[in-house]
C-alpha cells in the first residue's frame, strides 16, 4: 500500500534551488519520492510505501 504527501513549496527571494534541494533530500531520507511537480504551481506530490 502507498501513502502520499503534498508539499506546498514557498519560494523566497534567495537560495531557492538550495532550499528546495534540502527539502527534497530531507523527505527522501524518510523514504519519500517525488512523483509529480504540478506545473505552474508550487505543489509537489510525494509517495512512499506505507508498510516499510
Amino acid at each position: 500500500m502507498k501513502e502520499y504527501k503534498v508539499v506546498n513549496w514557498k519560494m523566497g527571494l534567495t537560495n531557492n534551488n538550495e532550499r528546495l534541494e534540502d527539502l527534497l533530500n530531507l523527505h527522501a531520507k524518510a523514504g519519500w519520492r517525488v512523483i509529480e511537480v504540478a506545473e505552474n504551481t508550487t505543489r509537489i506530490i510525494l509517495e512512499r510505501d506505507k508498510n516499510r
